[in-house]
């Protein structure tokens, strides 16, 4: 399932690595109070599956889902744990299926002309741009969406604050993803009160 529908409000998306589930759920609490919409929690550790389910019943007002998904079995794992929609850095035909069979919004990764089409041909309108400022970042998203303007991306990968603006005014991008307003020092303390300010910002700056 295309997630154009599901992530078109929104313009800014926080990829979060957490490796302490019991954070989680006031990570959510003060991004959502900061006016983030959806958070995406990346698979990337062992605690990332509780900490969707604990976001997912604990915060249901923010849209949560899940990053860095690799292996189709993750699929299951992460709609039992109540994930809202996925993303992967890329896109193989195994996983392509199993988010259709599952009826699961799936922002697949692309980074060239080729591997666009063949989404687009998928039915996916919506797709993962990683890591989007080694790859060119926004004169490469101009270059491959004037011959492909039917194709929204989601950008992720280098984006800072000043960055983040630069990306929203293309036509071609829906939303941005990045973690410059949730950096580790302050996520390690739990400085919250910081993170909401910085979330705060990143909202402001993104409100294009």
């Amino acid at each position: 399932m295309d997630a154009t529908n599901l992530l078109s409000d929104i313009n800014v998306v926080p990829v979060v690595v957490i490796e302490d589930k019991r954070i989680a759920v006031d990570l959510a609490l003060t991004l959502f109070d900061a006016g983030i919409k959806a958070i995406e929690i990346t698979l990337r550790t062992t605690d990332a599956l509780d900490a969707v389910e604990l976001v997912a019943n604990k915060v249901p007002d923010i849209i949560v889902g899940a990053g860095s998904i690799r292996q189709v079995e993750q699929f299951d794992e992460i709609l039992n744990r109540g994930a809202q929609f996925a993303v992967s850095p890329g896109a193989t035909n195994p996983l392509v299926s199993k988010a259709k069979q599952i009826n699961m919004p799936f922002v697949p990764g692309a980074a060239t002309a080729s591997e666009i089409l063949v989404l687009m041909n998928e039915g996916y309108m919506l797709q993962k741009f990683f890591p989007a400022e080694r790859l060119g970042g926004i004169q490469m998203l101009k270059a491959l969406s004037a011959p492909l303007p039917e194709v929204r991306f989601f950008p992720t990968g280098g984006i800072s604050a000043e960055l983040a603006p630069q990306y929203l005014q293309l036509k071609c991008v829906t939303c941005v993803g990045g973690s410059w307003f949730i950096p580790p020092t302050l996520l390690n303390r739990k400085d919250f009160a910081q993170i909401k300010v910085m979330a705060r910002s990143a909202v402001e700056i993104t409100s294009v």
